[in-house]
Formats: structure tokens, sequence, C-alpha cells
């Protein structure tokens, strides 16, 4: 039987309640175990990965002109990395093109991996899109097909793309009345230890030209359901369901919870290589389709 939005309400509130003592007290005794190595002044201010984020006191240039020459390419060419999230000095990523570094700035790129076909038949094709990569350029790869769904850039996992307008019109009208099953799984900040339940009314603006979601009673019904598979150290790994499927639904859910996504720095999470969210599985109209975890989350609770 499929449960109302009053059901999911009151068990949210109930679960999210409980999760959050649980939490704590874990987090608590977890504390207990031994203390992280506290950095000294010496090494704060030699941190090659902070130079990310903060003016240089010496001679400098922006940060894409200074990559531009380490990598031999365009300026237009190295502002387009930084801006897809692909340029990290150190362990930090660099989040401004313009941003002023060091002369001897040393930056790391991350290569984008191929799209990754999954299946395909007279009406659809389903990838594996990497992180990276946006989901116009992997329609732009299959002529003659249209995106049935987004993922956001730094997503990977299960992508649909459709051949015709029959399969496509009843592709959407499951998506509306939901009737497909979406699942995702990521790693986030902090300790989760029990089921939750989000139903929380999400509204997205326009932020200089950036979509950007909040909740809002304002906003559009939205539902997360969060099931824990991991805890590690201060982090969790979770598996999660998505109704309705709002722009930025997952991670605007999550920080509303209090555990952003790793990565998402544009919803309260900490730097990371990527943004830790993958959408796993895809069932419609009878299909399943499934995309594996990337190595990255496989071997995450051992960084």
């Amino acid at each position: 039987m499929k449960k109302s939005r009053n059901d999911y309400r009151g068990h949210s509130k109930k679960l999210e309640a409980k999760n959050k003592i649980k939490a704590k007290a874990f987090a608590k005794k977890d504390a207990g175990r031994g203390k992280p190595t506290r950095r000294t002044a010496k090494t704060e201010t030699t941190d090659e990965s902070r130079y990310a984020d903060r003016q240089p006191s010496g001679p400098s240039d922006k940060a894409y002109k200074l990559l531009a020459v380490q990598e031999g390419i365009s300026n237009a060419k190295a502002k387009e990395l930084i801006d897809r999230g692909r340029v990290y000095v150190g362990s930090k990523k660099v989040m401004i093109a313009r941003g002023e570094l060091p002369l001897k700035t040393e930056f790391r790129v991350e290569q984008i991996e191929k799209v990754k076909p999954i299946f395909e038949n007279d009406d659809l094709i389903v990838v594996d899109k990497p992180a990276f990569l946006n989901a116009d350029e992997v329609e732009h790869q299959f002529r003659g097909t249209r995106l049935l769904h987004r993922l956001d850039r730094e997503t990977s996992g299960v992508l649909m793309l459709v051949k015709n307008e029959e399969f496509r019109a009843k592709a959407i009208e499951a998506f509306k009345n939901d009737e497909v099953y979406k699942e995702y799984v990521a790693w986030v900040e902090g300790v989760v230890i029990e089921e939750a339940v989000i139903d929380e009314p999400i509204l997205t603006e326009k932020r200089h030209g950036k979509a950007h979601s909040k909740v809002s009673n304002k906003g559009k019904p939205a539902i997360t359901e969060i099931s824990p598979l991991e805890v590690s150290g201060k982090k969790s790994k979770l598996r999660l369901v998505i109704h309705h499927g709002r722009t930025h639904q997952i991670r605007t859910h999550l920080r509303h919870f209090g555990h952003s996504i790793i990565g998402d720095e544009q919803y309260g999470g900490r730097s990371s290589q990527r943004v830790m969210l993958h959408a796993k599985k895809v069932e419609l109209l009878g299909m399943t389709f499934e995309a594996p975890e990337p190595k990255v989350f496989k071997h995450f609770s051992m960084s």
C-alpha cells in the first residue's frame, strides 16, 4: 500500500529526532577513542592545499592563467577545467578561476571517464554518466536522443535518453505519477545510524545564473527516504530513495537533515575530489537499470 504524505511526515519527524539523539551519543563515544593530531601553526601556513581559497602574500597570478601555462593549454580551456571542478591544489579543489594563487602553485587535473552504455533498445539508451560531465554533453554524444531526466555535473550514475516521443510521453507520465523508483548512494558528513524520511517542500531559485534550492513552505512537495549503509569515522554512507525528483532534492534535504554530502560545497559539504553522490538504480515501466558504484565510493571509508 502506498504511504500517504501524512504517514511520511509523521514517521519522518520521529525518525529524525531519534536519529539525532543516537548520532550525538555515537559521536561522543567515537570522540573518546582518540583525538586527531593538532596541526601546528607552521603547517597551517605552508600546506599548499590551502592556497586554493586564500590570498597569497608573494608573487601571484590568476589561477586559470597559471594552469594554462602548466598544462600548455589556452586560458579559456584552463578556465573551463576549473569551472567544471576538475582542478586541485593538493587535496583541495580550486573553486575560483580568477582567484589569485602563488606563481609556484602545482595543479592536479582530474580526468573525465568515458560514458559507459548500460542498455539500448528502440525506445531509449541508458548510460552510466561519469562525474564532471554535464547531462547535455552526454545527449550530444548520442544523436537523435533527448534527455529524459538530468543529473548534476558531479553526480555520476544512471542517465536515460529517449529515442521517440511516444515512449517519452509514457515515461514522463510515470515520473509525474511517482511510479519511477530512483535509488542513489552518497557519502555524507557526520554519523547516521537510523533510517529517516524527509518530507519537506523544496523551492528552487536562480543565484548568479545557477540553480539553488532550499526547504521552504513556498516550495513543491518532495520526499527522500534515508537508509544508513556504513559509518566510518565522522562520515556515513547512505542509500537514498527519492520521490518527485526536485532540482537538487537530495543535496537540499541532506543539508536540512544536518548531514551534507561530502564534496558538495554549495550545500555545506567539505571539499573533496567530487560530490559524493551516485545515481545507482532506476526502475521505469517494468525495466531496471543499475550503474555500479565508482571505485572512489567503495574505498572512501578508508580515506
